[in-house]
């Protein structure tokens, strides 16, 4: 799938003492056919970020929310390209977003798209956030 090479062209990771930044990418497709990009930010007090983040605050910062497809990737100790499943963090964080990213399609590898909704345990459909108290 291209969005996986997409992705892959960003891993450029920046080793700083013990932490390794950039280590994992993500692409995110939006509705509105635009892509954006970002890569993790690892700190030693937990003060980080994924590459899911990233991207997504690149789309907001563009006025966009809705994501059609998402993809994060890294490579392993041999150099081989993986495809990582957002962490449930992320997968949270991508519904809040905007509720109709639910449909978004989340890369698993080069074979397998599976819905947002899909990973997402018991989605119950009330609002979150401040409005929802």
């Amino acid at each position: 799938m291209e969005l996986i090479d997409l992705a892959a062209d960003r891993l450029h990771p920046v080793q700083v003492d013990d932490r390794l930044s950039g280590s994992v990418a993500a692409a995110i497709l939006t509705r509105q056919g635009d892509l954006f990009f970002g890569v993790c930010i690892d700190t030693r007090c937990s003060l980080g970020f994924c590459a899911e983040a990233a991207a997504v605050a690149a789309m907001i910062t563009a006025g966009q929310s809705h994501i059609d497809q998402v993809v994060a990737v890294t490579r392993n100790e041999q150099g081989q390209l993986e495809v990582l499943p957002p962490c449930g963090r992320c997968r949270e964080f991508l519904h809040q977003i905007d509720r109709r990213n639910l449909e978004a399609g989340v890369i698993l590898d080069r074979e397998t798209v599976r819905t947002l909704r899909d990973l997402l345990p018991e989605i119950t459909g009330r609002p979150v956030g401040p409005a929802a108290r």
